[in-house]
């Protein structure tokens, strides 16, 4: 089912660990209409970059999220998030300065691991903008480079 033009619900809940593990991934409705919201906010990134975006992580059931590390409180389970890379266009570092500088309105914008971008979309988005290279070390406002420089 598609939810915008180049995003589709299944795109969205896709999960090679929750195949693996044989672990439901079904939304419910009212996670649906939340994964509407990211959808539009996904087709305004891809906008931006002229690109298609590889979505790595969308939506996670709550057994599927614990499977992965991810959060209790993660935006995943709210259907609210998604991580993906674009090549084609960049370096995540580089995605998330474009995202920063434009007029989406984002939840949040996350340099994870420097290896990809997560982005979430909310009914009332607070445009943070964090990294994180370390578990241990949490999550840092704004964007560092791995050396513990503040980028710009």
């Amino acid at each position: 089912m598609l939810l915008t033009p180049n995003f589709s619900l299944e795109q969205l809940t896709h999960s090679e660990t929750a195949e693996r593990e044989r672990i439901d991934n079904t939304p419910a409705a009212e996670i649906v209409e939340n994964l509407r919201l990211l959808a539009r906010g996904l087709e305004q990134v891809r906008m931006l970059t002229g690109f298609p975006l590889e979505i790595s992580s969308g939506y996670r059931s709550p057994e599927l999220n614990a499977r992965v590390g991810g959060a209790k409180s993660s935006q995943h389970t709210r259907g609210q998030a998604a991580d993906f890379t674009c090549d084609e266009f960049g370096p995540p570092l580089d995605i998330i300065r474009a995202i920063r500088d434009s007029d989406i309105d984002f939840d949040q914008c996350i340099l994870e691991y420097a290896r990809w971008v997560h982005i979430s979309f909310s009914a009332a988005p607070r445009g943070k903008v964090l990294t994180i290279y370390d578990p241990k070390e949490g999550y840092l406002d704004g964007l560092w480079d791995p050396g513990g420089k503040r980028i710009a």
